[in-house]
């Protein structure tokens, strides 16, 4: 829509559009900067994609790194990215990255509500490459007293994986509880749990972790900085001047338009496209296109979609942050991450046949079982490992709901060749596959596909194995696990450039308009560096676009109010 002779019912500085990580992000470093600052979101919740994810930071060098001696030289992280990247990717896009994402988390440090701490020893997902770290960059919000919001807590996003009697967990707890079978540490977790347990129902604590810990201490600073989020506000349409600015957004709130103007620009940060039917079927590829996605439900390509509308550039659309999930029953997405490790197990193919290193990182993961047509994918283990290990939010020794046999997610025999013939594989084939696996688990070296051989792989292993990831499949009875080619969201997005900037076809900016997060595409390529490789970019790139906007001089267009004010 042009500007023209527009009014304008409201008029910001600048306008973020979308409440997730990448966007709160923005929105703090632009009030830092002095603009006035404006966040709506489409949901009746705040916090997008972000708020029900791990919460994982990857960004090197930042300050809670630092403090902790884990310190890396710009030419090791470079060659990293560019490694995993494998010139997908804009040099200049990479090197903003680095260089300014330790700027954002100072910022954000300087607020009391920012408190994190360092995930140690969740590795880097390719720690054997150059630049590559086996204890890992992530970093995580410490646990967060929802009550602190006060009116905003009720419109804070629900996590899915909430604990029985307000139990928290930190993603370092979960990796300790999964072992509550085998180790001392393990068993420590569970009474320390079970104390927070009794410990919240006496003080009444709203325990948060993982991303509503971290999207709710951000919530904090914008409430400190008074920065306005307006929820079920769906933008409809980015508004241009005569000159091809973008200068606004028209929106729909509390069943009326409305019309934002934005003096010094607009950040797009409304996630990805991965709930949006017919996107899928024309950007991803044919074994991925079912929708088995755990990102926000609100996430339909909106940002994407007004982008292009001006003409911008699209990369990486055929590709996502996938992520091998089970479908539970009831609807939700149970994503695969540390059940992948489990020693007594493989994932096989329609055949009975193994296909990829099973304790891989998620996203090559997919890609093998995509490329390869394995959809789905079955997870075969015995009686021993449904004994020792959860398994899709169901505890160990526990047995599966009634519900996943009915629904045909769950199979159970007590053979190999029965449970073959139940999930429609050839009963030899299976046999010899587990036969294989098994004679490598008793020498503790996968030749197939080297799984335990990385850092990555390990950290979720059995640390009582000889490989970790790596036990004989002997005890039935045996199950089969239907596993789906499933995302955390779209990868591919909006073409941007070193600031944020989103660019036309013929790499010309299209000044006014930035993008962030899922709406753009991604600075990691093809790839993943790390757990929070999705948010740590994100959040930088919105740091960018704030600074960029700061800096830029405004755009400075006339631009008229409600009340017929010049802005």
């Amino acid at each position: 829509m042009s500007a023209g002779s527009q009014i304008f019912d409201t008029t910001v500085d600048f306008l973020v559009v979308g409440s997730g990580g990448g966007g709160m992000a923005a929105a703090i470093t632009a009030a830092h900067r002095g603009l006035d600052t404006l966040v709506i979101d489409k949901g009746a919740t705040f916090g997008g994609s972000t708020a029900i994810s791990g919460g994982g930071i990857w960004i090197p060098n930042a300050p809670t790194l630092r403090e902790k001696g884990v310190v890396d030289s710009r030419e090791s992280i470079r060659r990293y990215l560019d490694i995993i990247t494998e010139g997908r990717v804009a040099a200049d896009r990479l090197d903003a990255f680095v260089d300014k994402g330790p700027e954002l988390m100072e910022l954000l440090d300087r607020s009391p509500h920012m408190k994190l701490y360092w995930v140690k020893g969740y590795s880097d997902y390719h720690p054997e490459y150059d630049g590559g770290r086996p204890l890992g960059r992530t970093i995580e919000c410490k646990p967060f007293d929802t009550r602190a919001l006060q009116d905003d807590e009720r419109y804070q996003r629900p996590n899915s994986m909430k604990g029985p009697l307000g139990l928290w967990v930190t993603s370092k707890d979960y990796h300790d509880l999964a072992m509550v079978k085998r180790t001392w540490k393990g068993r420590k977790a569970s009474l320390v749990a079970a104390w927070r347990v009794a410990s919240n129902v006496i003080r009444r604590r709203h325990m948060a972790t993982g991303g509503r810990a971290l999207v709710a201490r951000m919530r904090m600073v914008l409430k400190d900085a008074g920065v306005p989020l307006w929820l079920q506000t769906s933008m409809t349409e980015l508004i241009v001047d005569d000159s091809g600015v973008v200068v606004g957004v028209v929106a729909e709130r509390d069943g009326n338009t409305v019309r934002i103007g934005a003096k010094r620009g607009v950040l797009l940060a409304t996630g990805g496209f991965e709930h949006n039917e017919d996107m899928r079927a024309e950007y991803l590829p044919k074994h991925g296109v079912a929708n088995i996605s755990a990102g926000a439900k609100e996430n339909t390509g909106d940002g994407i979609l007004a982008g292009q509308n001006l003409g911008a550039a699209v990369d990486l659309m055929d590709d996502a942050w996938w992520m091998p999930s089970v479908m539970h029953p009831m609807g939700a997405v149970i994503p695969l991450v540390s059940e992948r490790c489990i020693p007594p197990s493989v994932i096989v193919n329609g055949r009975g046949e193994r296909f990829t290193n099973e304790s891989s990182p998620y996203v090559n993961f997919v890609h093998d079982q995509l490329d390869g047509g394995h959809v789905p994918a079955w997870f075969v283990m015995d009686s021993k490992a449904k004994s020792r290990y959860p398994f899709a939010q169901v505890l160990p020794g526990v047995p599966f709901p009634q519900g996943f046999y009915d629904s045909g997610v769950v199979h159970k025999a007590d053979t190999l060749r029965d449970l073959a013939d139940q999930i429609g594989v050839k009963a030899d084939t299976l046999v010899a596959t587990v036969d294989r696996f098994n004679g490598f688990a008793r020498t503790g070296r996968d030749e197939d596909f080297g799984r335990g051989d990385s850092a990555y792989d390990r950290y979720y292993g059995d640390p009582t194995m000889k490989n970790p990831c790596l036990d004989e499949i002997t005890q039935g009875p045996f199950y089969a696990i239907r596993c789906e080619a499933g995302d955390l969201g779209t990868k591919g997005g909006l073409v941007t450039d070193a600031d944020a900037r989103v660019l036309r076809e013929n790499g010309s900016a299209i000044d006014g308009l930035y993008a962030t997060g899922n709406t753009s595409a991604s600075v990691m390529g093809n790839e993943y560096a790390g757990a929070g490789a999705t948010i740590g970019p994100a959040m930088v790139f919105g740091y960018i676009a704030a600074q960029h906007a700061a800096q830029a001089g405004g755009l400075r267009r006339e631009t008229r109010s409600h009340a017929g004010e010049v802005a």
